[in-house]
């Protein structure tokens, strides 16, 4: 050990980051075992490194007593007063016991303990920059698959997609780029951990933060997203400035926008719908492509009856129910779908008479009236109902469109 490792310890600070007094009192503490190992395990003692030269002194700790009962822990006060008259009872006394042969030790320790500290502060400095993109699309290249799981290629690091944040049916192959949702970033023993998606929800979001310059400036804004990786997903957006299109700005000149994203999601669909403030107008919306004829919603239970063209009713329901779970979703509302006719047939009126007298009795207080107070609603109660109350849709066929 000599001036040379200080300067390396330098430079080590300058280019990795890694404090040089943290380096060193691991590396005391490292050559503290070390000595107990080879030399003496009872004696209790102290290595100091000196900070310019780089020397290595170990010393023994005493302490002084009338009567010794422990050679290695011990000293006598005659013996200690002929070190320094100044020593009293219950004093510690240092006496130096460097080996001669330490300096080969402390040098095969000395690179095992910079070796490990220059690793754990690369995690540390990975972990660091990934913590704070959680939530954050990044574009990875696809290393390999093992159990299941894909393992991306990041850059500085390795993240994992497990299966349950894969698509379904989507294949992965190695050097394939494709981008990922970081969900969560974990710190291991074997370093950080990061877990990556493919399949949830705020990923179409994120594509469209990206894709979308009116949402990055914050004109056009996402309300909720609804998504069955790998078959459909729905999206809700509104916009601030009237003059604005929201539903234009998404899907983009002849659809570069929207297609950009459908590319991404491997073919996925995406149904793209206005949010109002008003529920009734926001559910008539969430059950795109479908024509909806009339809402009747009981804010209380947070439900309502959706009437369609008997013509569109398996549209509206969409392939086992899709379309429907999906408008639930996004919504955060129960919907139970009916044809005009049978609608009609089981309360005995027809819907002109119904929304006329719907209009007349409705308490106008129960409506939610702001979008402040349906978007405080929607996070209060964001329960997903996976047992929707569609009618008479679980076999219907979806359209094609």
């Amino acid at each position: 050990m000599n001036k040379d490792f200080i300067d390396a310890l330098n430079e080590i600070e300058k280019n990795k980051g890694i404090e040089k007094k943290v380096i060193l009192e691991a590396l005391e503490a490292a050559l503290i075992s070390s000595y107990k190992k080879n030399f003496d395990q009872s004696q209790n003692v102290k290595v100091e490194i000196n900070n310019d030269t780089g020397e290595i002194n170990v010393y023994a700790m005493k302490e002084v007593v009338e009567d010794v009962e422990d050679e290695h822990l011990e000293i006598s006060i005659e013996e200690a007063k002929t070190i320094d008259p100044k020593y009293s009872v219950e004093d510690i006394v240092r006496i130096k016991v460097t080996p001669m042969d330490f300096g080969r030790i402390a040098a095969q320790t000395a690179k095992q303990v910079v070796m490990q500290r220059i690793r754990d502060a690369e995690r540390d400095v990975v972990y660091d920059e990934f913590i704070t993109r959680e939530n954050e699309l990044i574009t990875g290249m696809v290393q390999r698959s093992n159990r299941g799981n894909v393992f991306v290629d990041l850059g500085r690091t390795e993240g994992v997609i497990p299966i349950t944040e894969q698509t379904p049916d989507e294949i992965l192959e190695q050097g394939d780029r494709v981008k990922v949702l970081i969900t969560e970033v974990k710190k291991t023993t074997k370093g950080p951990q990061i877990i990556l998606s493919r399949s949830h929800p705020n990923m179409v979001r994120k594509l469209f933060e990206l894709e979308v310059p009116e949402i990055q400036t914050g004109v056009v804004e996402i309300f909720s997203v609804s998504r069955e990786a790998g078959s459909r997903t729905k999206i809700a957006v509104f916009s601030k400035d009237e003059n604005v299109d929201p539903l234009g700005a998404c899907v983009g000149y002849k659809g570069n926008r929207v297609k950009a994203i459908v590319d991404e999601l491997r073919d996925e669909k995406i149904d793209i719908v206005l949010y109002s403030k008003d529920i009734n107008v926001f559910i008539a919306n969430s059950l795109s492509p479908s024509k909806v004829l009339a809402v009747f919603s009981n804010t209380k239970e947070r439900s309502s009856t959706v009437v369609v063209p008997d013509y569109q009713l398996s549209l509206a329901i969409g392939k086992e129910g899709q379309n429907a779970r999906l408008a639930a979703k996004l919504t955060n509302w129960k919907i139970d779908i009916k044809s005009q006719s049978q609608y009609e047939e089981e309360i005995g009126k027809t819907l002109e008479e119904l929304s006329m007298e719907h209009e007349m009795s409705q308490d106008e207080s129960e409506y939610i009236n702001s979008e402040e107070e349906y978007e405080e609603e929607f996070y209060e109660n964001d329960e997903i109902h996976e047992d929707l109350d569609v009618d008479h849709g679980a076999n219907a066929e979806e359209e094609d469109i």
